[in-house]
């Protein structure tokens, strides 16, 4: 899938932990170089860990990544972004990670990432969890489905563009 604009591209959000093991790590890359190859745009905090090796693996696809920082200061930003927007939110720049996304790919799990999958979860944003969180026992009537599960890199850009898809928010609101 190819973009001809950042406009009508998809969006999506790759989020986990800033502190990251050499698995994690090469699997956030993954997934960034993928979503970049296929056109997509990826949002993420803009800080290290799973954030900076997704935009480094979107750099690699030739992609954009986004960065939502938490702070006001642009040189906290990880240095493989595309464009680093400071929102001076603190925890709260999670939400607008997740606003901005047609979709979410969890790689690995911290509390940071267990709040941006709720929060996307609640606003009807597809969430593919690559080694992510689970929540224990069985959903309530009124909790939305929870993520879908990949076991591979592929498998997660794969269903994270379907569902972005199938949403129809791709370029629009």
């Amino acid at each position: 899938m190819t973009a001809s604009t950042p406009s009508s591209a998809p969006y999506v959000a790759v989020v986990g932990p800033g502190d990251v093991g050499p698995e994690e790590d090469a699997a956030a890359e993954a997934v960034g170089r993928l979503l970049a190859e296929r056109g997509a745009v990826v949002v993420c905090g803009g800080l290290d860990g799973v954030m900076a090796a997704a935009a480094r693996g979107a750099r690699a696809g030739g992609g954009i990544s986004v960065g939502l920082l938490p702070g006001r200061d642009r040189a906290a930003a990880n240095p493989y972004l595309s464009i680093a927007l400071p929102t001076g939110m603190g925890q709260l720049r999670n939400g607008l990670v997740v606003a901005a996304a047609d979709a979410v790919i969890a790689v690995g799990g911290s509390w940071g990432t267990l709040s941006e999958v709720a929060l996307a979860l609640r606003a009807g944003r597809p969430v593919v969890a690559l080694g992510g969180w689970r929540v224990a026992g069985g959903p309530a009537p009124v909790v939305p489905p929870g993520p879908i599960e990949a076991d591979s890199p592929e498998t997660a850009v794969a269903a994270a563009l379907a569902a972005a898809t199938a949403t129809g928010r791709p370029g629009g609101s």
